[in-house]
């Protein structure tokens, strides 16, 4: 049983406060974020208490998603509940931000309102709510030359026209009267790597976790058909065909997904609901199919003057055809440092010391497979210790490789049923995402 829910911006603005019992006042609202500030560290509790009230909240695109409750509910489906919330209203704006929240609070409001009653949870189906939400979502979308790529001469189609940018999938599912009736569909297949390698450039640790995400915005659609690799596999025992596998340990299936075709055609079959849904998770642990992205190179000594010289050679071992980009080097330096000099391989790079956080960030827009780059740091430090190299600690990397996954999961086809009678697009997409990426110096 839930007793208020509130929406908080990082700085703690109030953006959306609703009391469902009355059994506490506005000013628990304070309460909250002087109790998540005042805690040290970047992940604070989910659960706290003050009195006989508990605080329950989670983080979603920056902002705070609080529940309270005096009762003694499970904090797992209130947690549940609050990430269901933000669904929704990713799913009813468009967006999950301060400025998307400010803009559609009336929204928000109705969404609540039909979602809890007195503190009771009814329902978070996009299905079921559609047919009660009345209130038109607000999209902010200012006016850019860059769109303006897109449109050839006299306004033929071009080829980049054909590739859905990432912004594409960022608008309300009840927006089908502002795009014309337009539908589109998008299978989003995005992965996360955690790897560890050692100062010997063995891999220690490597995992990947992944998802394939549906966001759909057909008024009607009774079943699609998803196609995995037919070389797909789950375990090591189940290893499939004498082509290259894209194997993974476990797979999680959303609860409408039917499996009767995955076995022998790995092919998934579900009626997806308007909006965003993970239709399947999957793991791998241990081991990556392929060599890790980057390897680094470091040669760390002191020069004549006394100062501490930073020689890093960065290699990128993608195909020749992929490339990362928003590549972020992270290198910690010892303590008393001052000032950097650097000389950088090329000019679209850029470092820049952070006192803070003790540590250089050299920044990689685009990195291209089968390159290598370097870079050189000159650290200007009041007191350099006898032993600078063990004051330097791991570099950590920070990266994005779009249309590349590292299990080698693919989508072969994706077909609706019945077939559309308007136009419809239907987009696939891939990414894969650096959750941490620690190579030992």
């Amino acid at each position: 049983m839930i007793s208020q829910v509130f929406i908080l911006s990082s700085q703690g603005d109030h953006l959306i406060y609703k009391d469902f019992r009355g059994e506490a006042g506005s000013d628990v609202v304070c309460v909250f974020y002087e109790k998540v500030t005042a805690l040290t560290g970047d992940q604070p509790p989910v659960v706290m208490s003050h009195g006989d009230l508990h605080f329950v909240h989670v983080r979603q695109g920056g902002l705070y998603w609080v529940a309270t409750t005096t009762a003694d509910s499970s904090p797992f489906t209130v947690i549940e509940f609050l990430n269901r919330l933000a669904a929704l209203v990713k799913d009813y704006c468009g967006s999950l931000c301060e400025k998307s929240v400010q803009m559609n609070f009336a929204l928000i409001y109705e969404l609540l309102d039909e979602v809890v009653d007195y503190g009771y949870i009814q329902t978070t189906s996009s299905d079921v709510l559609k047919n009660f939400i009345q209130t038109e979502a607000v999209c902010s979308k200012p006016f850019s030359l860059f769109d303006l790529s897109n449109v050839g001469l006299f306004g033929a189609e071009t080829q980049q026209s054909k590739v859905a940018p990432s912004s594409a999938a960022t608008r309300p599912v009840q927006s089908s009267r502002e795009q014309g009736g337009k539908s589109e569909i998008f299978v989003d297949v995005i992965e996360r790597m955690s790897v560890v390698i050692g100062s010997n450039g063995v891999v220690m640790k490597a995992d990947v976790e992944g998802e394939i995400r549906v966001k759909c915005f057909m008024p009607s659609c009774s079943e699609m058909r998803i196609g995995l690799n037919e070389e797909f596999s789950i375990g090591k025992s189940q290893l499939r065909g004498y082509g290259a596998t894209a194997r993974v340990d476990e797979c999680r299936f959303h609860q409408a997904v039917r499996l009767d075709e995955f076995n022998g055609s790995r092919i998934l079959r579900l009626c997806p609901s308007q909006g965003e849904q993970t239709v399947m998770q999957y793991q791998l642990s241990d081991e990556l199919p392929s060599a890790p992205p980057f390897r680094l190179y470091p040669t760390i000594q002191r020069d004549s003057g006394g100062r501490l010289l930073m020689y890093l050679k960065l290699r990128c071992d993608l195909p020749p055809k992929s490339a990362a980009i928003n590549v972020c080097v992270s290198v910690p330096v010892p303590r008393g440092s001052a000032s950097v000099s650097q000389e950088l391989s090329s000019p679209d790079q850029s470092a820049e010391l952070k006192l803070q956080s003790r540590a250089i960030e050299w920044k990689i827009p685009r990195f291209a497979g089968g390159t290598q780059l370097s870079a050189v740091f000159k650290l200007e430090a009041a007191a350099l210790g006898p032993a600078p190299l063990m004051e330097v600690g791991q570099v950590v990397l920070a990266f994005e490789l779009p249309h590349l996954t590292v299990t080698g999961l693919q989508i072969r086809f994706l077909r609706l049923s019945p077939v559309q009678p308007g136009p419809s697009q239907r987009w696939i997409r891939y990414v894969t995402h650096s959750d941490s990426y620690v190579i030992r110096v």
